[in-house]
């Protein structure tokens, strides 16, 4: 099953570094952003959650919460969002249930690793509806950045 824009977000619970759980309906009443990535500590995921990093005051300014997910686990999270300063949260989808759900994920991803997250970018509004869909084959890309704060000024 695919997403499309005009559809009800699924629904999520994931734990984030700090081993809090956070599900989607929690965040209701705000606009969220929700960036998947394959791996951690990888050289286009890192540079792409830095571009977020280093540009979150866009993100504060329309009220938006960003939240970065990988299948990564949660030690593995933490110290990656430590070593890099990372101002938003990230959620493990160790289980992949979340990338499934989204239809973001690589039956088989490089050197043979499975049920790995693809890099992609979803917005849902306050309302829980999504709103911006970029699921990107070619992990060596990151999401349209410019695209993302567009849509969600106009939210």
């Amino acid at each position: 099953m695919s997403l499309k824009v005009g559809q009800s977000a699924p629904e999520f619970k994931l734990f984030d570094t700090e081993k809090q759980e956070l599900s989607l309906s929690e965040l209701k009443g705000k606009p969220v952003v929700l960036l998947f990535f394959p791996f951690a500590f990888t050289g286009v995921c890192t540079a792409e959650l830095c571009t977020v990093r280093d540009e979150m005051a866009d993100y504060n300014e329309v009220g938006a919460e960003v939240l970065g997910i990988s299948v990564d686990s949660l030690h593995v999270l933490k110290r990656f969002k430590a070593d890099n300063n990372y101002n938003f949260r990230m959620l493990s989808d160790f289980n992949k249930t979340t990338s499934i759900d989204y239809g973001t994920i690589y039956e088989v991803f490089a050197q043979g690793a499975k049920g790995v997250s693809k890099r992609s970018a979803f917005i849902i509004d306050k309302d829980g509806i999504i709103q911006h869909i970029e699921i990107l084959e070619n992990a060596g890309e990151v999401p349209d950045f410019n695209k993302i704060k567009e849509v969600l000024k106009g939210l």
